[in-house]
């Protein structure tokens, strides 16, 4: 089995060794490249086409968003795991627009990093609890203050799974193939459920999963 090539970007020099230490106790992980700032980790991305890369949103030269933004454009194959310090929600949207993945607060990555690898290696989203758990929160209590009530409980039995399988990463054609319905049919729950529920891209649509627990 072909190892998971990885590329780290941080830059805090004992951070890096940090993580590439934890990555490398696991035998199918590879780290391939390291870069201690935004435009290095663009670099070094274009020169190794690593599976995933690791990255820190706050770095110098170029910040991570961008970083990510820049390398997702190139190699739309490469999954992107942020680590952050922060766990507010403008940020985590800005981060799955970049082409984001993963999001790892920190503190958490001891223990989630290896899980999050291995998550989005297979094409799936990955978050860290306390990121989920605020997320949620976050959105219970816009609802609350806003006095109006979820628009999940609009969609259909048939959009909810379609809806599942876009947050977990899979394109239009392959929730065609895992449900046995027609490409066009796919494409209308898709419309329908970014109408019902007023969003706007992909990045949002996972925002939305998380916080109604369909993803974690």
């Amino acid at each position: 089995m072909r190892a998971i090539r990885i590329l780290l970007a941080d830059d805090h020099t004992v951070v890096r060794k940090g993580l590439r230490l934890l990555l490398e106790s696991q035998p199918e992980f590879a780290v391939v490249a390291d870069a201690a700032d935004g435009r290095e980790a663009v670099a070094r991305a274009e020169e190794e086409k690593p599976d995933v890369v690791v990255m820190d949103i706050a770095m110098p030269v170029l910040n991570g968003i961008e970083a990510a933004r820049q390398i997702s454009a190139k190699q739309p194959q490469c999954a992107i795991v942020f680590l952050s310090m922060h766990s507010d929600e403008g940020y985590v949207l800005r981060a799955l627009k970049a082409g984001a993945r993963a999001y790892l607060l920190k503190d958490s990555a001891e223990h989630d990093l290896i899980n999050a690898v291995k998550a989005v290696s297979e094409g799936k989203a990955f978050f860290s609890p306390a990121v989920s758990k605020m997320l949620v929160e976050d959105y219970m209590r816009q609802m609350q203050e806003r006095k109006v009530e979820d628009s999940f409980e609009l969609l259909t039995t048939r959009e909810r799974e379609v809806l599942q399988l876009l947050a977990e990463g899979k394109n239009n054609k392959e929730v065609a193939t895992i449900l046995n319905l027609s490409l066009y049919t796919v494409e209308t729950h898709r419309a329908n459920i970014f109408q019902k529920l007023n969003l706007h891209s992909s990045a949002e649509l996972i925002l939305y999963a998380i916080r109604k627990g369909v993803i974690s």
